[in-house]
């Protein structure tokens, strides 16, 4: 065949390119594959004990008994019955053995300011009770603390408590497979810089491999996503942390109070929280970053538990139907809802998908055209649900034909020789 342009032209094209090339290698991997939690549980910095996790599912499991069981309860707030009885088998194990997935040891809002001692001791003794639950086998895979906000009042008190933790870690052993350090009320980036740098003096002092210490960033405040320059920090913040911004969090009570919403319609539904998240979807799109919806403060206890059940396995849902696929649990009967909502959520979705993965595993025609970036979507949607609990290995392989391994090529092709991420699927119960 022939063709027209010169070598040096296509040289030329490369050299001008290569900038985009290592941008969209370096900036936007994408997503890694990597088990990602669907929710995270907060409790006071002095609350947590190494045997929590078994408590709330313990009370977790009294819950959906007060309402008849997991598949009453599953009817109750809004899934169809076949649905239900599909999933309340699913919900109960995960609710005997691993109900809590991510755990926050919280020194911000939910502990306050007790004095430096009280504090210290606290840390210390939650670095001690983290130790002997993952010595017992009773840790959640994810674990960590909220220290405090870089905002001058409280930063001195917050680098404090992160370095008295990771300190206390080290010092014991190994850092947790799943260490999570959430810095929160961020306004600037200039204060994920800090952390960023904070976190590299840690991994110095304590001989840690460069960036082994991540973290996730708390959307709180309107500052963060609209500047006073009319720009956009949040897509930022995304690309200056050193590549140790893991998450994204958005803080649905601290967000709507700043923006003037009055205290009965702060909501993670509400409308302007729905703009700030959309903007946290579109900062991060294509970097990994993962991204974290916020919590229901209504809580299912006393005489409106069943009005407050409802309303939080909708948001749930709803908060998986826009991407988000985490959230915050405050109390331990919102662990039922959390599971139930997410499980019946992947039961729904997984037939056609799985149809749609098998059509294009067989390269056969089905109903739908479906592009390759869909394709994707689709294999994630179900290595999700086989990490979260709601689907198993073994009805992905008979349904789709696809094993681990082939269904991370449909979801991550080779594009480039970067280096791949494990193909395996770290799953709820291998934690357990």
């Amino acid at each position: 065949m022939r063709t027209a342009l010169p070598t040096a032209a296509l040289a030329s094209i490369d050299a001008r390119l290569a900038e985009t090339d290592r941008l969209l290698a370096t900036e936007y991997p994408g997503d890694d594959g990597s088990r990602q939690p669907v929710h995270t549980v907060y409790v006071p910095g002095d609350a947590f004990t190494p045997g929590l996790v078994s408590v709330w599912g313990a009370a977790a499991l009294a819950e959906s008994a007060s309402a008849g069981g997991v598949e009453a309860l599953a009817v109750d707030v809004g899934v169809a019955p076949e649905v239900a009885a599909a999933v309340a088998p699913f919900v109960e194990r995960k609710l005997e053995r691993e109900p809590i997935e991510d755990l926050r040891i919280d020194f911000e809002d939910g502990y306050g300011d007790r004095g430096d001692d009280a504090e210290d001791a606290d840390v210390l003794r939650a670095v001690r009770h983290v130790a002997e639950a993952a010595a017992d086998g009773v840790a959640p895979p994810f674990v960590g603390i909220r220290f405090k906000s870089f905002e001058a009042a409280t930063r001195g008190r917050g680098i404090r408590s992160l370095d008295l933790f990771v300190t206390a870690l080290v010092d014991r052993g190994d850092l947790p497979d799943g260490l999570a350090l959430t810095l929160p009320k961020v306004s600037t980036l200039a204060q994920v810089e800090a952390m960023a740098d904070a976190a590299a003096a840690l991994e110095r002092a304590h001989g840690l491999p460069d960036g082994r210490l991540r973290f996730e960033v708390q959307v709180e405040t309107p500052q963060v996503v609209l500047g006073p320059d009319g720009r956009v920090p949040i897509a930022r913040i995304a690309h200056a942390g050193a590549g140790r911004v893991a998450g994204l969090h958005f803080g649905t009570y601290d967000y709507t109070a700043a923006i003037g919403i009055a205290a009965p319609h702060q909501s993670l539904d509400h409308p302007a929280a729905d703009h700030a998240k959309a903007v946290m979807q579109l900062a991060v799109a294509g970097t990994g970053i993962r991204l974290s919806d916020g919590s229901s403060n209504v809580l299912p206890v006393g005489d409106r538990a069943g009005e407050a059940r409802r309303r939080h396995a909708r948001l749930v849902r709803r908060s998986l139907e826009r991407g988000f696929a985490q959230g915050w649990d405050l109390h331990a009967a919102q662990l039922p809802t959390r599971y139930i909502a997410t499980y019946a959520y992947f039961r729904d979705g997984y037939p056609g998908a799985a149809a749609r993965l098998r059509h294009v595993h067989d390269r056969t025609a089905g109903a739908v055209l479906d592009e390759p970036a869909t394709v994707r979507a689709l294999a994630g949607f179900v290595r999700r649900g086989v990490q979260c609990g709601a689907i198993t290995a073994e009805e992905v392989a008979a349904g789709t034909g696809l094993d681990p391994a082939k269904l991370a090529d449909l979801e991550r092709p080779r594009l480039t020789d970067r280096p791949r991420p494990a193909t395996g699927w770290r799953t709820h119960e291998e934690d357990a």
